[in-house]
Order: structure tokens, then C-alpha cells, then sequence
């Protein structure tokens, strides 16, 4: 009898370990990455090099990683985004030619408020954006290329909704990245990098930005449908990238179409990994409580 009672204790502690495995499992170990790449149109448009506005085509490459931290009660996420675009434009004569290239990192942590039984998620944080790259103008002899270095902190917001169409599954997602406070480098007006890094004279090229002198905005739509074992994602990518400094005016604006797929990982020690489904721990706690009920009907209390 005694021995028995052990053994229904130990089984009982054996289940609600693994329901504990399995939220530790969900909060820190679910990872979702997804990678996209697209084309579309853009419109670059950069003083120091140039007076003209210049457009063309433009292409992108972005990966994505999200899991959910132990932060606040398991309900914040973090989000690592890199994205990388290229452009080759003309100006409006078609006379002259624009190259332009950008690589952003942004790392964001979203507290998420869930509603409608997870069906609707809305996450608001804080964001660390970094950005780097060049603009390059064939037709200039002295200063044909003007660098692009800027980062700062900011707000990033996100909106969730999972749906179906005919049992259909589908999620729909919208993101919008907004710089606040930040640092940028630029070349004062007139002044070449041949006097900033050859002759030392260089002045007020490291600057303070806001929403007054760099108004910025990246957003994002997604939508993420399966197709057998895959998950598919199709986007459209806004990114506005504006500045006022030193004189100088600058712009970039982008309007891409995107498509990638979405890999949903549980990251099991160290750098291990696996594709599995969310209920096999369930499938376990299932045939732990079977045996339990199995050893209560067999058993004589």
C-alpha cells in the first residue's frame, strides 16, 4: 500500500514536470525565423551629390528572428530583423546614373498583449536600430559617394491576427519601426572626406538626431499561409529613410514586394535544434496520466 501511494506520487510529479518543461519550453525555446527576398521601386535623393532626385529599381533581402523572453511573466518577445537593399536608379533626363545600398540591424523587445484567445496579439517596446552603406554617383569627379552611418533608439509596434478562410489557417501581421533619439555621421555642406580623413579638418560630422532633423518610418505587411509542410510568407516593405543635417538633405524611399517561407524551430541544447510540433510533450503528459489512471483502477486503496 505504502509503496503504492509512492509510486502514484512520483508518476503525478513526473507530469507536472513535464507541463513545466513545456511552458519553460514555449516561453524561451520557441523560435520563429523566416527569410524573404523582393523587389520594387525606389527613390533616392542626396544633396551632397546631387540636386536631382533619382528612381529606380530596388531589391531586398531581410531574415527574421522572434521568441519570447522570460521577461515580465513570459509575455515579452524579442525580435531580431536584418535586412539589406541595393538600388540602381537614373535621374528624370535619364542622363545620369545612382547607385545606392543600405544594411539595417534592429533589434526590438515587444511586450505582447493577447486577446480574442490568442487570436489577436498587439506588442508595443523599445527598439536599437543600426544602419550602414553608401550612395555612389557616376557622374561626379570629386565627390562622387556620400557614406550613410546612423543608428539610435526607438519605438516599435506590432499588430498579430490569426484567421481562417474556409478551415483555411492564415495570419496577417503589420509592423511599423519608429526612430526617436539617435546618432548619424555626415559630411558638412561643401566639405569632401578627403579633408575629414586626409587633412583632419574635419568639422561637425557626428550629430545628434530626432524626429526634427530625421524623420524615418519602416513598415511591414505580412501574411503567412501553408502549403503542405511549408509555411509561406508574402510582405510589402515601406521603408522611409529621411535626414536634415549639416545642410544637407537626404532621402530614401522604398517600396518592395516580398516572399520567403516561415520556419517555426525548438532550440533544445546549445545550438541544437528541431522542427516538431508544439503538442508532442502533450503526446508524453497524455501517456503519463493513462498509466496513472491505469495504476488507480488496477489498484486496492
Amino acid at each position: 500500500m505504502k509503496r503504492k501511494l509512492i509510486t502514484l506520487f512520483i508518476a503525478l510529479g513526473a507530469v507536472f514536470s513535464l507541463y513545466a518543461q513545456e511552458d519553460s519550453l514555449r516561453a524561451t525555446r520557441y523560435v520563429m525565423r523566416s527569410t524573404m527576398a523582393g523587389v520594387g521601386h525606389s527613390n533616392v535623393f542626396e544633396t551632397y551629390l546631387s540636386p536631382l532626385e533619382y528612381s529606380g529599381t530596388e531589391v531586398r533581402f531581410m531574415h527574421e528572428s522572434m521568441r519570447m523572453t522570460r521577461m515580465l511573466g513570459g509575455n515579452v518577445s524579442g525580435q531580431s530583423l536584418f535586412q539589406i537593399n541595393a538600388s540602381y536608379n537614373k535621374n528624370i533626363s535619364q542622363t545620369a546614373e545612382m547607385y545606392a545600398g543600405l544594411v539595417n540591424w534592429s533589434y526590438a523587445l515587444h511586450y505582447q498583449f493577447r486577446m480574442n484567445d490568442d487570436k489577436l496579439k498587439i506588442l508595443v517596446g523599445p527598439m536599437l536600430d543600426l544602419n550602414g552603406g553608401v550612395v555612389y554617383n557616376r557622374r561626379n569627379s570629386n565627390n562622387p559617394a556620400q557614406a550613410k552611418a546612423y543608428g539610435g533608439l526607438g519605438a516599435s509596434g506590432m499588430v498579430i491576427y490569426k484567421f481562417h478562410i474556409a478551415r483555411y489557417p492564415l495570419t496577417v501581421r503589420y509592423q511599423a519601426n519608429l526612430p526617436l533619439l539617435g546618432v548619424m555621421f555626415s559630411p558638412e555642406y561643401g566639405e569632401s572626406y578627403y579633408e575629414i580623413f586626409s587633412l583632419g579638418n574635419g568639422g561637425r560630422n557626428v550629430l545628434f538626431t530626432s524626429l526634427q532633423n530625421n524623420p524615418s518610418l519602416r513598415q511591414m505587411v505580412t501574411l503567412d499561409f501553408p502549403i503542405r509542410n511549408v509555411v509561406m510568407r508574402v510582405g510589402y516593405v515601406c521603408d522611409i529613410q529621411q535626414a536634415k543635417v549639416n545642410n544637407l538633405k537626404s532621402h530614401t524611399y522604398s517600396h518592395d514586394f516580398m516572399i520567403g517561407f516561415v520556419r517555426n524551430l525548438y532550440l533544445l541544447r546549445g545550438k541544437k535544434r528541431i522542427s516538431m510540433p508544439l503538442n508532442s510533450l502533450l503526446a508524453y503528459e497524455t501517456i503519463c496520466v493513462y498509466c496513472i489512471y491505469c495504476f488507480v483502477r488496477t489498484s486496492d486503496f
